[in-house]
């Protein structure tokens, strides 16, 4: 296959078909996170990317602990509302109509409306670009039992999207 050199590194990362969508909940706020990955099965490690000029990074930052909620396409705008306004001037749970319930391990409020609630301690941070991944121990969590991987939310190339077909 040929292929041309691209100056535009934009258009290189376009190539990545998408990345999962999660809610994610620290201190009273809820962020909309898509730089999410798991790091490690064993011990169970999940990373999530934030920005250190956002409201959420400090909350993280002093807390040590973060709930990664996983919502559906039922709930899409409620994920606009918390990807799209600060949670230092907006109560992100009344403003996107979310239900705060308590963790099973942690202080940090999980969503009702999420399907799957992931609970984790920090345990590293690295600075990473214009990110600061937070590392975190998996130490509790939720699953509903009529979860659907089908109707979690993907986001790329600046659309919502659903999971695609299986191959």
């Amino acid at each position: 296959m040929k292929s041309n050199q691209i100056n535009d590194i934009s258009k290189l990362l376009s190539g990545f078909a998408g990345f999962p969508t999660v809610l994610v909940s620290c201190g009273d706020n809820i962020i909309t996170v898509t730089l999410i990955h798991i790091f490690s099965f064993s011990p169970p490690l999940i990373g999530i990317g934030i920005k250190p000029e956002r409201y959420s990074f400090g909350l993280i930052k002093q807390n040590k602990e973060f709930v990664v909620n996983i919502p559906t396409k039922e709930i899409l705008e409620a994920v606009k509302t918390c990807g799209s306004k600060s949670g230092k001037d907006f109560d992100k749970f009344a403003g996107a109509n979310l239900t705060k319930i308590d963790s099973l391990s942690l202080k940090t409020k999980s969503i009702k409306e999420c399907p799957i609630n992931i609970e984790c301690q920090v345990i590293q941070e690295i600075e990473c670009g214009d990110r600061t991944w937070f590392i975190g121990r998996i130490v509790n969590g939720r699953i509903a039992p009529n979860f659907d991987v089908d109707n979690t939310i993907l986001y790329w190339q600046g659309k919502y999207r659903l999971p695609g077909k299986i191959l």
